[in-house]
């Protein structure tokens, strides 16, 4: 099969092997452990697996890393979701007393989703995503992190690709994972900037002054705006963008300004430039609510677009990390963000490359069968102790997760430190 191709007919096939070699089970217990912050914390969570032909089991739970290795290994979910930790078992959910089953923890996550931009993309529509549109997604990275860590004082996030054409993240620490509905609402409200649906034309608002929240996030767009909103998606290109950009403007003098201008002005930068001079020059007689026309029109193609329902429940399920996609066969793996600029979707690994990368032998395994020195035989036990997933392009991305995993073990160490000292 070549490298670039996935064949969706071939995943019943391939997850086997993915399973048994390749999925990072011993981080993954890791993380949902929480280093053993408390007994059943990893046995009261819940999995929900998606079987081949859309056959969805919820409430799944296991007792040890290898119950969940055998289980997923028999059941081949083409598709994992984790959601809460819950007051009991959720596999024995059934048998326990009515009302007394519920959901007591999960953390704090966010679901950006491509096809909740289609008012604002040009270049691409539904599940499609390319390059350009691409930038949306490293935009609200941008904006959310910051909020989350600064504003928020979070410090365990974790970026993941969704493997087709979106971004969650997880924000791990032990305060947001205790946040009650009310607090996760509350979040994802103060995050939430674009609203209103289809009939909503204007879907940004700025009020006098503007929240510093609101201005850090500016100050993230304007980086890319012109590039790519201007540029790239040709906001102002045609006559249909032009006139859907001019009816977010309220203000009718500066509308009939742009109209007679852009007439003569056919360059998409010197267009922008001139509406935003014009705003700028009629701050003064523009009534209340309108002096930032040019900022809500930023925003409004810019902001992320959250999916506040997903990040308001405590027992919502998300996709999990190292999940097959089914549809692109990409891998949802952690995003670095040191590297967010230059992260593509497209160079995601599929569970097709990884597992061919698997099975090609390596040069340093090429030995002469009748070679048995002392030395020969010490190079293929190391050999042997290195895990599969570091022969595939699987292990950068694993290599993430473990920096986010060391980092919160320091935390936890830190924090056990403190408390010990607090009892001297």
């Amino acid at each position: 099969m070549p490298t670039s191709d996935y064949d969706p007919a071939c995943l019943p096939d391939l997850l086997p092997l993915y399973y048994r070699r390749l999925f990072p089970f011993s981080q993954y217990y890791r993380w949902l452990s929480y280093g053993g912050v408390s007994k059943n914390y990893f046995q009261n969570r819940e999995f929900s697996f998606t079987l081949k032909d859309d056959i969805y089991v919820r409430y799944q739970s296991f007792t040890t890393q290898n119950e969940l290795e055998k289980e997923m290994q028999k059941m081949v979910p083409y598709k994992v979701d984790i959601g809460a930790v819950y007051s009991h078992r959720p596999s024995q959910h059934n048998a326990v007393k009515s009302g007394s089953f519920q959901a007591l923890e999960k953390e704090l996550v966010f679901d950006i989703d491509m096809t909740d931009y289609d008012d604002v993309r040009r270049c691409c529509s539904a599940a499609d995503i390319c390059s350009k549109c691409w930038t949306l997604m490293i935009i609200a990275i941008r904006i959310l992190d910051r909020a989350l860590r600064e504003d928020f004082g979070f410090h365990h996030l974790l970026w993941v690709y969704s493997g087709r054409r979106g971004v969650h993240c997880w924000v791990c620490d032990d305060a947001a994972r205790k946040l009650s509905v009310a607090a996760r609402s509350a979040v994802a409200e103060y995050l939430s900037l674009v609203k209103g649906g289809e009939e909503t034309l204007r879907k940004v608002v700025l009020s006098d002054p503007i929240h510093p929240f609101i201005n850090h996030s500016l100050s993230v767009v304007e980086r890319y705006f012109q590039q790519y909103a201007i540029v790239e998606q040709d906001i102002l290109g045609s006559k249909e963008s032009v006139d859907k950009v001019l009816a977010l403007l309220l203000t009718t003098h500066i509308k009939k300004d742009l109209t007679i201008y852009y007439q003569d002005e056919k360059n998409p930068m010197k267009r922008w430039d001139r509406l935003c001079a014009l705003v700028e020059h009629k701050k003064s007689s523009i009534k209340k609510g309108g002096q930032y026309f040019d900022k809500e029109i930023m925003l409004q193609y810019c902001y992320p677009r959250l999916d506040v329902n997903v990040s308001k429940g405590v027992n919502h399920l998300l996709k999990s990390p190292f999940s097959v996609h089914p549809k692109t066969g990409r891998i949802s793996v952690p995003i670095d963000l040191k590297e967010l600029n230059t992260f593509d979707p497209f160079e995601v690994p599929t569970i097709s490359l990884i597992c061919e990368e698997l099975e090609r032998p390596r040069a340093d395994e090429a030995e002469e069968d009748d070679v048995k020195d002392k030395e020969n035989e010490q190079e293929a036990g190391e050999r042997r102790r290195i895990r599969d997933y570091k022969r595939t392009s699987l292990a950068k991305y694993v290599k993430v997760f473990d920096r986010f995993l060391e980092a919160m073990a320091r935390s936890w160490k830190g924090e056990m430190l403190k408390k010990s000292g607090e009892r001297c």
